[in-house]
């Protein structure tokens, strides 16, 4: 993710539409110019593996990414967890709010109060919103989370005080990404819930889970969120392996699967937009970070010109290494910066 600095710049272009105030329009240089880490007291992370910058290091599964190649353009070259390269965007954001350089996982137990209070991830590798989801590869479960956060809010009292802690629980930066797995592994691969779901009912059981789960975190106190759509899943990698007629000659992105992330996102959009409407007057405000439009146009639109290669990852083959798959023994594309797809599937 090191190089996919179009999304990293919707992340944070949504952010700013978090921050600043809805009272009266603002320029570009009036927004940039803001101090916004007196807006923001942490940046706290909640989803899968594509925010999970270690919590899985501490758990009982095979989706692990504290190995190499994982971390090679990490400070150091050391491998943490995340499953990329190098940097997530949620570090990008907390970098650029300014309250740290690197999001660590709240399971590691070496963390300090102090870098405990300027945001932690609870994110786990494999999960999803779909209870389901999380068994089949033994990670933390959705809900797991939320009771981490509970067990985070504790600490912070115990070191502040309960109407501190409470203050800079409210103004702290919530970001979550989550669900692909639900639909690529969950309901595309394997058929449980093809046997008693219909897409369009499963959608809505991931919505509905979905809209609970943000429900949990306003009761927490949570009143600033980020929350990523689905990407155009029929491009990734994995998808295109599984499922395409000829998955070495045909890499080309299946529609189908995207289809089903463009429909999703827009039911998700319609909730979010209810809820901002419904919360608005106790300070709450979710913005939703189009994940789908900036990747789509990396890989097959204008910005695709960029990059050599947005159908394989960098790992290997390209076709379907992740986790243990992709190891110090693998073969790297020689630049992963010239592959939209760089991250070690």
């Amino acid at each position: 993710m090191e190089t996919t600095h179009k999304f990293i710049y919707f992340f944070l272009l949504h952010f700013l539409l978090i921050t600043v105030s809805e009272s009266r329009p603002l320029s570009y240089d009036t927004m940039f110019k803001s101090n916004l880490n007196h807006s923001v007291t942490a940046v706290l992370v909640f989803g899968d593996s594509t925010v999970d910058s270690g919590n899985n290091n501490f758990v009982p599964t095979i989706f692990k990414g504290n190995f190499p190649p994982y971390g090679i353009d990490f400070p150091d070259q050391q491998p943490t967890g995340r499953f990329t390269n190098g940097r997530l965007a949620t570090d990008f954001v907390a970098s650029y709010v300014g309250v740290k350089e690197f999001v660590p996982p709240y399971l590691d137990p070496s963390l300090s109060i102090e870098e405990l209070m300027s945001g932690v991830c609870f994110a786990s590798a494999g999960t999803g919103f779909d209870p389901l989801t999380p068994k089949i590869s033994n990670v933390i479960e959705i809900s797991k989370q939320v009771e981490y956060f509970r067990e985070y809010k504790k600490k912070i009292e115990k070191a502040i005080g309960k109407e501190r802690m409470e203050n800079h629980i409210r103004r702290a930066l919530y970001i979550i990404s989550a669900g692909t797995n639900d639909f690529v592994v969950n309901y595309f691969t394997l058929p449980i819930r093809r046997k008693t779901f219909s897409l369009p009912a499963y959608e809505r059981f991931i919505l509905h889970n979905s809209l609970q789960f943000l429900q949990e975190l306003f009761d927490e106190g949570a009143r600033k969120m980020l929350f990523a759509t689905l990407p155009p899943m029929g491009c990734l990698p994995i998808v295109i392996t599984l499922f395409s007629k000829d998955p070495i000659l045909e890499r080309g992105c299946l529609d189908h699967y995207s289809s089903v992330a463009r429909e999703f996102n827009s039911m998700l959009e319609y909730e979010l937009n209810k809820m901002n409407l419904r919360l608005a007057k106790q300070g709450f405000k979710i913005a939703l970070n189009d994940a789908y439009g900036p990747l789509i146009d990396m890989i097959q639109g204008p910005a695709s010109a960029a990059f050599d290669d947005g159908n394989s990852g960098c790992c290997g083959t390209g076709l379907l290494e992740t986790g243990i798959l992709c190891n110090p023994k693998s073969f790297l594309c020689p630049d992963p910066s010239n592959l939209f797809s760089q991250e070690y599937y």
